[in-house]
């Protein structure tokens, strides 16, 4: 090294590079054309040809479900048609006594803006009050939640209605351990069946009308799974992008899952369980965040049947803060992945189903749904796609960067008709959630420090849809539960989600170099990415309406 003065300090680099500049740049461009050929180059490759093979499965497996769901619309019968199915009849003679005994399990926690509805709802149950025992389990830590919640039960049992108020010490186990622990009781011994709604669901009053007819007729059956209906989806941009996502699940995953292998992952709320069957699986485990999926593939595993009813409905709520949605997607990536880390090899060595029922939950319900779904969707169109703008010696097929996602993108959407013009931002968002989907399920398959975090999603009840109400009025309802319905908005760097940031900041840098080099004009596709990446990296998606 050798100082001249002004000029600054020269360095010299060995003879056998030539023509390298000065400058910073000049050297970081050297060192990207060493090392491009025989490392970056191979190894893009390799990724681009991992992410054609996960978009062929993802592809395979959406066009396989959209084939499925047409058959059944079209050729299946429905559920009351392929199953002993007959409506229980009120008798004046009898009385009440041809009605099973039923539990109705509503775990809480701080639930102060929904308790009322569900605990309502419940105890509207058109089923007769001496064969119908409701159970409010409720984990809250708030003194002031807590005693409203026993005074609502207090006041229905006033009206004679079979209700009982449950606490425990700790909660251990979270909501898993809630239930369970609720089974132990004394008190419900004898009762057959147990729905579960957890706080803000409301279901109809014929829910178990409905419902229970498929149990009492079919000793193999082990659950009825209702479909969620959605109280705020039009609140804002954030609930209409979650309902396209959930109403796909619902409408194709659930509804094939059951009319071919009759296994579906039981979504922890809207569904009545026979409890002979949650005691021969084992009962509830708290291993994972996802004790309701745990549940319903043991159950499984040892030959019981599952039953989803698409025209049984049960209204509920979605999160509509993305602080709320973030912590709810973390569970729903973590756990089932950790999931399937624990049971694999259980699902293998299984004797009581057969081959292809064991193809279908490792295979389609795990491996794809689960894991690949999520991690191509990032790695691909994210990071993969992006990085061949800079090395224009990996190419990458029109088939695999247009068609595929195309194909997938318009079999997703049969969920939500509604909502097609949505489509290309659900596209956007999902692609941003896939980030964070990623990171959960690579925490959940490594069981890493956040495998077994369990945030109860942020519930905020009729109060979306009462803005318009007199502020005096919300003003005195705020003072009496000394908290507003709302919380504040969060500092600015509270909302801050860096990581997302980073990529949006990666995308720009692409989306400028295509710009200006690139001959496959990827860079419309990466601004609009990029936006989307900073308006989730800022924290502001769910005050879009």
């Amino acid at each position: 090294m050798d100082m001249e003065g002004a000029e600054g300090v020269k360095v010299f680099i060995p003879e056998s590079i030539q023509g390298v500049s000065n400058h910073l740049a000049g050297q970081i461009q050297m060192i990207w054309e060493v090392v491009k050929a025989p490392l970056i180059v191979p190894l893009l490759k390799l990724s681009v040809y991992i992410s054609l093979a996960m978009a062929l499965m993802l592809f395979i497996e959406r066009l396989y479900m959209g084939i499925v769901i047409i058959l059944v619309k079209l050729f299946w019968k429905k559920p009351e048609k392929r199953y002993n199915y007959e409506p229980i009849q009120d008798d004046v003679e009898l009385g009440s006594s041809n009605f099973p005994v039923v539990l109705i399990q509503i775990p809480m926690f701080n639930e102060r803006e929904v308790y009322k509805v569900s605990i309502g709802a419940a105890c509207n149950l058109s089923w007769p009050a001496d064969r119908l025992v409701i159970q409010v389990l409720d984990d809250s830590t708030d003194p002031v939640v807590k005693q409203m919640v026993e005074m609502e039960c207090q006041r229905w049992a006033s009206k004679g209605i079979n209700i009982t108020y449950q606490i425990r010490e700790n909660r251990t186990g979270y909501k898993a351990g809630a239930l369970k622990e609720g089974l132990k009781r004394s008190y419900v011994k004898h009762c057959e069946y147990v729905a579960i709604f957890d706080a803000d669901f409301r279901p109809e009053p014929d829910f178990l009308r409905r419902a229970v007819p498929f149990l009492i007729g079919n000793p193999d059956i082990a659950l009825v799974q209702a479909r969620w209906r959605f109280v705020n989806a039009d609140e804002c941009l954030l609930t209409r992008m979650q309902e396209m996502s959930l109403d796909y699940h619902f409408t194709v995953e659930q509804e094939v899952g059951s009319a071919t292998h009759a296994f579906f992952g039981f979504n922890g709320t809207a569904g009545i369980w026979r409890i002979g069957a949650i005691n021969e699986a084992g009962g509830w485990k708290d291993r994972t965040t996802v004790e309701d999926m745990d549940l319903a593939v043991r159950a499984s595993l040892r030959g019981w049947k599952f039953v989803y009813l698409g025209d049984l409905q049960a209204k509920s709520e979605l999160p509509s803060t993305l602080r709320a949605f973030r912590f709810q997607q973390h569970r729903w990536s973590c756990g089932p992945a950790n999931l399937f880390r624990k049971m694999v090899m259980e699902i293998v060595r299984n004797k009581k189903v057969r081959f292809w029922k064991k193809v279908y939950v490792i295979y389609s319900f795990f491996f794809v749904r689960k894991i690949i779904a999520h991690m191509v969707t990032f790695f691909f169109y994210c990071v993969v796609l992006p990085l061949t703008i800079l090395v224009p010696e990996v190419h990458v097929p029109i088939w695999g960067a247009v068609y595929i996602p195309s194909i997938i993108t318009i079999l997703n959407s049969v969920g939500t008709p509604r909502s097609i013009h949505l489509l290309f931002y659900w596209i956007l968002f999902e692609n941003v959630m896939s980030l964070h989907r990623t990171k959960a399920t690579f925490i959940g398959l490594l069981e890493a420090g956040r495998a077994n975090e369990w945030v109860v999603t942020e519930k905020l009840g009729d109060s979306v849809n009462n803005k318009n109400k007199d502020a005096s009025k919300n003003k005195a309802n705020n003072n009496a539960i000394k908290a507003p319905v709302k919380k504040p908005r969060s500092k600015f760097f509270e909302r801050l989600n860096t990581l997302e940031l980073g990529f949006a900041a990666f995308l720009f840098f692409c989306g400028c170099y295509d710009f200006v080099h690139g001959k496959n004009n990827y860079f419309v596709y990466l601004f609009l990415q990029t936006i989307t990446f900073s308006i989730v990296g800022f924290g502001y998606v769910g005050t879009i309406v």
